[in-house]
């Protein structure tokens, strides 16, 4: 076949033992990143390339990701898909209307107040270990008029303090 090409045969032969090489040293590195990740079950490419640059081996962090997403090894412990709260959406799914048109400067108080939730995670992040703030703020003084804090977006209030 080689006389119909244009390729010469050395170069052939050299890129055939080269692919060879390849698949075996990644072969002997993916038992290394075994070991690791035995030991280890929640390291991911960086710190298993760490790990491996600890042992006195010399390796990229490219080709280690690329063999632990090869062989399913990469870390699943943090790239758990979480429901976000989507603070436009609301109980209808609908946007609400734009009242303020970016005048956010006003002269009188109580005029113009705004609010916005925030979402803190503590525990193990469930769905239960959730807590919700929302606080109320002045736009001519710019000061915060109250807040509430609440363990869900339509449960109860745990503790709703007015500071007027």
């Amino acid at each position: 076949m080689l006389p119909y090409t244009s390729l010469k045969r050395s170069t052939f032969y050299y890129q055939a033992q080269r692919i060879n090489r390849r698949k075996n040293k990644d072969e002997e590195l993916l038992k290394l990143i075994k070991e690791v990740k035995s030991k280890h079950p929640c390291f991911g490419y960086r710190t298993v390339t760490l790990k491996l640059r600890s042992q006195g081996i010399k390796v990229n962090h490219k080709r280690v990701s690329r063999i632990m997403r090869e062989n399913d090894l990469s870390a699943h412990m943090y790239n758990k898909q979480r429901r976000k709260y989507n603070s436009a959406l609301g109980p209808q799914g609908k946007k609400a209307k734009n009242l303020l048109h970016r005048r956010f400067d006003t002269h009188l108080p109580f005029q113009k107040m705004v609010t916005d939730v925030s979402e803190f995670r503590y525990g193990n992040k469930t769905q239960e270990e959730r807590v919700y703030l929302s606080p109320i703020k002045d736009l001519c003084t710019d000061e915060i008029v109250s807040y509430s804090i609440n363990n869900s977006l339509r449960g109860k209030t745990v503790g709703c303090i007015d500071k007027t």
